[in-house]
């Protein structure tokens, strides 16, 4: 699982692709990516705080989408940097689930040097497919 920062995907935005062997994988890499557009470094996010994430949806793509959002809300909204946990994929009828455990801590400036300040994850270029025998997501960040 990894994660690479694209240069000639947006001008005044921040993409990235993510890979991994399974679904799981790259969702977890896609989350980190997230995060580490927000902190320098992401060892420095100490498990502090956990807070269990239920999602569902009917598209697999849309539901990356949904759990990528959850970083950037928590942040805004709680002042937590969060990473995750193992992710757990599923499905219920016609629909997808996720199952994750977030942890982390409050943002503190003095520990956590910041990098950017992500106002979402957005739909443009937004792509999750299986390549070959791995899995990647095209993500472009509104900073």
């Amino acid at each position: 699982m990894s994660y690479t920062y694209l240069e000639d995907i947006a001008i005044a935005d921040i993409a990235f692709r993510a890979t991994g062997e399974t679904l799981e994988e790259v969702f977890l890499a896609a989350a980190d990516a997230t995060v580490n557009v927000m902190v320098e470094d992401l060892t420095t996010i100490r498990d502090r705080e956990r807070l269990p994430v239920e999602l569902e949806h009917e598209a697999l793509d849309l539901l990356l989408f949904n759990y990528l959002n959850e970083f950037v809300y928590y942040k805004d909204a709680k002042g937590l940097l969060l990473r995750s946990g193992p992710v757990r994929l599923g499905r219920r009828d016609d629909r997808f689930t996720l199952q994750a455990e977030l942890y982390g801590e409050r943002l503190d400036p003095a520990r956590h040097p910041l990098r950017g300040d992500i106002k979402a994850v957005t739909l443009h270029r937004f792509d999750l497919h299986q390549s070959g025998d791995q899995w990647e997501a095209t993500v472009v960040l509104d900073i």
